[in-house]
């Protein structure tokens, strides 16, 4: 039952006031104990390396598993959201996510920990995340826009929080206790779920009109199949399933957009190939400290410094992208705090002292600040709003794929050399060969399409880089059923 049909039975809840307050809090706690969450599983590498004894690489495909499923997991949260509502997603993501820790719990092997804290925990922070992010768009018309400002603040408090509790549990009771203390916590994500109450949709709306004329569409294509001319029976029953293989790939994964749109081709290409080293310093800082003599509490702040400096410079830097300055510039920005992620990196090979990485970590914070503020602001200026969750979701399939294998292969590499430095360099390598590839072909594509369009009218909009209004919908829109959205 989707979202719309969930709430059919009761009354409507009021929207921009009263309880969409309390469902925003929600949406906070719910980025805190999803996106969050993977941010403490550096304090635990050094001792869950000693207790299987494995190596560098086997043991980062445990957080790379993690954050992947968690990215790559939104065509299926899309299906689920549509079939079943906001709420029971958010719910059934808590449960996964508990009993994923607590199973962690009990592992005996690190293969173990790759399907309960790798694939089960990060598939219900995926359900939990994404669904949360869905909720908003039925609770807040007037206020999206804030809303959705306000609840990217938990990924940020969940950075802060999560490494100073692992650290502190960790050393009181030991990694095992410290997961299944972990499994109770996140288990706290179905409460947050029980207070998204469905929302009736309003008639008339939007919604409901698309899904009024999609319905003929349906009706024409089922006669059109079952009043077939072809003579085998079995022809005419591939055909519906092809059909509705084609139409799942067109509505949740858009190859035809990316075949189509080369802003969104180039983006896309760009940040899957960023993400090969993004996310290296979030899994490997820790330990690099620790190898370096710095005291293990003192490392696990380290990463709390990132999340607490985004706290306060990730809202700033999007009320800062939104200024008209930067209307049609956006990607230039983005690339800009990419290049800056990149280039960061090099104060860690030069010391590994604790006043080193402190300033480290606050240049990289400020950075990565931005590249949260503007992913999806820039794939909404590239794509067509009516396209956007299905351009979202190749999207995050093709970044999960890289955040998969980045951190590993580094491993892999570490293992060779036995020198931690090759982390940075790498990820150096991946941001900043990337950021010079966004904005040197999004310059390119601008002056392409001035050429075209100075001797006679513009041509294809797929071609071009285009500003897509992001102004908050009037109150008889509502939002799309089912919207997969990440945060880095």
């Amino acid at each position: 039952m989707s979202q719309g049909g969930a709430a059919a039975g009761g009354a409507a809840k009021p929207q921009d006031r009263g309880w969409a307050w309390m469902v925003l809090v929600s949406a906070v706690l719910l980025q805190a104990l999803t996106l969050g969450f993977p941010s403490c599983i550096g304090v635990f590498f050094t001792d869950l390396q000693q207790e299987f004894e494995a190596s560098n690489s086997e043991t980062s495909w445990f957080p790379s598993i993690m954050v992947a499923v968690l990215h790559g997991g939104g065509p299926l949260c899309s299906i689920l959201v549509k079939r079943f509502g906001c709420r029971f997603a958010v719910m059934l993501g808590g449960l996964l996510s508990g009993v994923g820790m607590v199973s962690s719990s009990f592992c005996r092997s690190i293969s173990q920990l790759y399907l309960t804290a790798g694939l089960i925990t990060g598939l219900g922070s995926c359900f939990s995340f994404q669904a949360g992010v869905t909720v908003l768009g039925y609770y807040f018309i007037r206020w999206r826009t804030l809303a959705n400002a306000i609840a990217s603040t938990g990924v940020s408090l969940g950075f802060t929080l999560w490494p100073l509790l692992s650290q502190h549990l960790l050393d009181e009771m030991g990694w095992r206790n410290t997961f299944l203390i972990f499994g109770g916590i996140l288990l706290n994500s179905c409460v947050c779920g029980a207070i998204m109450r469905p929302v009736e949709l309003t008639a008339g709306s939007a919604l409901q009109s698309a899904k009024a004329a999609e319905e003929p569409r349906r009706k024409a294509e089922a006669a059109q199949v079952s009043n077939g001319t072809s003579p085998h029976p079995e022809l005419q029953q591939q055909q519906p399933r092809r059909t509705a293989c084609l139409h799942v790939l067109h509505k949740y994964l858009a190859f035809d957009i990316f075949c189509q749109n080369k802003g969104y081709r180039i983006y896309t290409i760009g940040v899957t190939w960023m993400m090969m080293g993004f996310a290296l310093p979030h899994v490997y800082l820790v330990p690099y400290a620790i190898q370096n003599g710095v005291e293990e509490r003192r490392a696990a702040l380290l990463i709390s410094v990132i999340g607490l400096i985004n706290i306060f410079i990730r809202p700033f830097t999007g009320l800062l992208s939104g200024h008209r300055i930067f209307t049609g510039r956006r990607i230039y920005l983005f690339s800009l705090a990419v290049l800056l992620c990149g280039l960061s990196n090099f104060i860690c090979v030069i010391s590994a002292q604790f006043s080193v990485l402190i300033l480290y970590c606050i240049i990289l914070s400020v950075a990565m600040s931005g590249v949260g503020a503007l992913t999806f602001q820039v794939l909404m200026d590239v794509v067509e709003m009516d396209r956007f969750s299905s351009a979202l979701g190749l999207f995050t399939v093709l970044e999960s794929i890289t955040l998969l294998i980045g951190p590993p292969l580094t491993g892999l590499l570490v293992d060779i050399s036995g020198d931690f430095h090759y982390v940075f360099y790498t990820s150096s390598f991946f941001l900043i060969s990337a950021a010079f590839f966004m904005g040197l072909s999004f310059c390119t594509l601008e002056k392409k399409t001035k050429l075209k369009e100075a001797p006679k009218a513009p041509l294809d909009t797929h071609y071009q880089y285009n500003e897509v209004s992001t102004e908050p919908q009037a109150e008889s829109q509502s939002p799309p059923v089912a919207v997969y959205i990440t945060s880095i």
